[in-house]
């Protein structure tokens, strides 16, 4: 790692704790300032972060990020979680995710014209959403709750049920080396690795002379992840499917172990998220966006953004009780955030025939979202505050 990108990522760090609480209140987010700062001092621009797409940095480092934050996300999902509070969010995810990545797909294919297993697998990676790109929707309390907690549980779940098919499409395109049966076999492999040492490490942890002392309790779980991760890099089991099943089994079999970790583990993902966006931001350049992406490719990614997911989503809610002005804001606020990120990452360095014209279409369609929305966001935030509207008499 070049002293260049450390001190990079370190001025930025110290900038973006600096003014977070005045980010917090306007259409300026963490996460924003990081991919403009990768943009603005990478190859294209100042020059001073020389990054390119085949640097083991950007592999490795994605592929850490990735389990890093599946690993978080399960976390969030125990399974008594999931039974209270399922039915909104169950019809973001099982209706609005895979509808939003067909839509995507036939764009994709119509639009930029595409192949099609290209294009599924294009609409696969753009399919999950984040709302740290829209930090004021999710963060306010003028915002109805329902509304913060399906975008909260839809972005928290649909990382780890759109990667089966990414992985699975990526594999069908020839990105990776595992094929058919074997494929099964490391998917399947990964889900027992994420289930088994996670419930081993626990039941280690009951015994009254393995007890830990609270103040290293967040290690505990830092621990299963790092054990998880080892023991797919030696059994070629999937790390990505064990790190989102692993988080998924701390939170329901050690729900206190899943408290100690909040804030010191979500430190942690935040930190590497940041420094991907870093990275992401610095492939990136001027003649990236406004010479090697064709008319077909911006109008696809304005599509993808302004009518896949709203309809969707408008699908997904009929039917349902919530508010016109709510499924408004969740049919609008699917921002492509950090899996799709890192997704298309993994598509650059997987060396599929059509890798390059679809890391070109991923990255138009993250750019444009994290400007849409994060611009946005506060200002939609604003039209649930009631305070200000003045009462019939």
């Amino acid at each position: 790692m070049s002293a260049s990108l450390v001190l990079v990522f370190a001025v930025l760090l110290m900038i973006a704790v600096l003014v977070s609480e005045r980010a917090h209140r306007t259409v300026l987010s963490t996460a924003v300032l990081f991919l403009l700062g990768g943009f603005v001092l990478g190859g294209g621009v100042l020059g001073v972060l020389h990054i390119g797409p085949g640097d083991p940095i950007v592999g490795g480092l994605a592929e850490l990020a990735l389990f890093s934050v599946l690993f978080t996300d399960g976390m969030r999902a125990g399974v008594s979680d999931l039974r209270r509070a399922w039915r909104l969010p169950g019809r973001a995810l099982l209706l609005g995710l895979p509808i939003t990545l067909v839509l995507t797909a036939l764009l994709a294919h119509f639009v930029a014209g595409l192949p099609w297993l290209e294009s599924f697998l294009l609409g696969a990676v753009l399919a999950p959403t984040d709302p740290v790109f829209a930090a004021a929707i999710v963060g306010r309390e003028e915002v109805p709750a329902r509304l913060r907690h399906l975008l909260n549980v839809e972005s928290g779940l649909n990382d780890g049920i759109a990667l089966p098919i990414v992985l699975v499409l990526l594999a069908l395109t020839g990105g990776t080396d595992a094929h058919g049966w074997q494929l099964a076999e490391e998917l399947g492999l990964g889900i027992v690795v994420g289930i088994l040492v996670p419930y081993g490490v626990l039941l280690l942890e009951r015994l009254p002379f393995l007890q830990a002392t609270r103040s290293l309790q967040p290690l505990l779980a830092v621990s299963i992840g790092l054990l998880v991760l080892a023991i797919c890099y030696a059994t070629h089991a999937n790390l990505f499917l064990a790190a989102f099943t692993a988080g998924v089994t701390v939170a329901t079999a050690g729900r206190g172990l899943r408290h100690e970790f909040e804030q010191f583990g979500e430190l942690i993902t935040e930190l590497i998220k940041l420094a991907a966006i870093m990275v992401f931001g610095a492939l990136i350049t001027p003649a990236f966006l406004f010479g090697e992406i064709p008319l077909a490719g911006w109008i696809f990614a304005v599509l993808a953004i302004v009518a896949a997911r709203p309809a969707a989503l408008f699908v997904s809610f009929l039917g349902s009780k919530l508010g016109r002005r709510e499924q408004l804001a969740a049919m609008w606020f699917g921002p492509k955030g950090f899996a799709s990120v890192v997704y298309g990452l993994i598509v650059l360095e997987s060396g599929i025939g059509l890798a390059d014209q679809v890391f070109h279409l991923i990255a138009l369609v993250i750019v444009l979202s994290i400007l849409a929305h994060s611009s946005t966001d506060v200002l939609i935030a604003r039209q649930f505050d009631d305070r200000h509207v003045p009462t019939k008499q």
